[in-house]
């Protein structure tokens, strides 16, 4: 459920360690990655203090920013994320360490998919309601064919602590797929920017949503023939409408501008501090 209500953060900001001058590269993908926390707990989407998004830090392959782990992601800014490496080694000095469930999940993507700038992980009610049906997602309206024949599955092995699922997870996901349904568990998406991660993520849970919705009055449903399912997952892999003129390598950069809008002027200050 979208929620228009804006809160002010409850809690401070991480407290400030002294850490080496960064490129604007890196802040860019810093005020993005903040601003898709807080994107997520604006939609509903977050889970207390769990799940995660993560970053690829610009000219890197194996360094990585996520949340702090205790932080809200209300209260997410550009400056608390943390720096870690595929090892799990906070990389530049931080007073927060990092969820361990959180690292083996994503360590594993973006060790794997090098073209997984982004990879973002929820726990939502009508996400983990579809992860546990047998069936999974249904191609049963507009939003969920974006991933027909697109998504990937992933068998549920307990809370993920134990990094030898890292190979099973990673398999499973393959080379290709965007959308990884963690079989009850929840949802994860990757994305070449952060845009991506968080749009994808957006239209796979309110496909979870329709289809909880549809299967719940009983009824059967309506089917979408074969060739109309795959040309809705092409015209969606398109982009063509979305892109804009300054940024035409990114199919996501129009709507993504006007999710931002979401975020009220203070909360827009707060998130790139």
């Amino acid at each position: 459920m979208e929620t228009a209500e804006r809160i002010a953060p409850a809690q401070p900001a991480a407290p400030k360690a002294s850490r080496p001058a960064m490129s604007a590269a890196e802040r860019q993908v810093r005020e993005d990655l903040a601003a898709a926390y807080r994107l997520v707990a604006l939609y509903g989407m977050d889970d207390s203090i769990y799940t995660h998004i993560s970053a690829r830090v610009p000219g890197t392959e194996d360094q990585f920013l996520i949340n702090p782990f205790g932080m809200l992601f209300r209260d997410i800014t550009a400056s608390s994320l943390v720096k870690i490496d595929l090892e799990g080694n906070i990389v530049e000095p931080s007073e927060w360490d990092v969820n361990p469930a959180g690292f083996t999940i994503h360590s594993a993507v973006h060790a794997a998919r090098h073209d997984a700038a982004c990879v973002l992980h929820t726990h939502t009610v009508a996400g983990v309601a579809v992860s546990s049906l047998a069936g999974g997602l249904q191609p049963c309206n507009q939003w969920a064919l974006q991933f027909h024949n697109r998504v990937t599955y992933h068998a549920f092995e307990g809370i993920a602590l134990n990094h030898e699922e890292r190979e099973r997870l990673v398999a499973d996901l393959g080379p290709t797929s965007r959308a990884l349904i963690l079989r009850n568990h929840g949802l994860v998406t990757l994305g070449r920017t952060i845009s991506e991660a968080f749009i994808l993520m957006h239209n796979l849970e309110r496909a979870c949503r329709v289809q909880v919705a549809i299967q719940s009055t009983g009824q059967p449903i309506h089917p979408v023939p074969e060739e109309i399912c795959e040309l809705t997952a092409r015209q969606y892999e398109s982009g063509d409408t979305n892109r804009l003129a300054a940024q035409p390598t990114d199919p996501y950069a129009r709507e993504w501008r006007a999710l931002l809008q979401r975020l009220e002027p203070a909360s827009t200050a707060a998130y790139r501090a």
